[in-house]
């Protein structure tokens, strides 16, 4: 079993943090934007002038190199479930930065996500393979 170090475990915060703040950002610059669609192009570029459009797309650039990071040490099936607790950081940031009401139902689904989270970080962060010797295949004049 691979043990993670101390900088493999920041790698996961770094993915959490800026996953979740990234997401938080675009959130609060498209409130300020107002609704776009595909058929206005000119309100999507007008939207990347936006400062906090802007820090949430820097937030998600670095939350990005940071899970390819992760993923380079790691197996998915750990990473992405290990870096799912970002959704209590996300509920939190909404419910009391953006004013968003939370469900009770929302709340026990983050929580059952926890949970899940536990049972994936128990286990290795790695999936280690045996290599077995393969049984020598034989040809038609050998075994004559």
């Amino acid at each position: 079993m691979r043990i993670l170090t101390v900088r493999k475990y920041l790698v996961l915060l770094t993915v959490v943090v800026f996953g979740a703040t990234g997401d938080f950002f675009l959130k609060l610059g498209m409130k300020d934007v107002g609704a776009i669609d595909i058929h206005h192009l000119a309100h999507i570029f007008a939207a990347l002038a936006n400062p906090w459009v802007l820090m949430g797309i820097f937030s998600l650039l670095v939350f990005m190199s940071s899970y390819m990071t992760a993923l380079s040490f790691a197996d998915l099936t750990f990473v992405l479930p290990a870096t799912a607790i970002s959704y209590i950081l996300m509920a939190l940031l909404s419910r009391f930065w953006l004013n968003e009401h939370i469900s009770f139902m929302r709340w026990a689904g983050i929580a059952l996500i926890v949970v899940g989270v536990g049972f994936v970080a128990g286990g290795p962060s790695r999936t280690e393979h045996k290599h077995d010797a393969l049984p020598e295949v034989q040809t038609t004049e050998e075994r004559a």
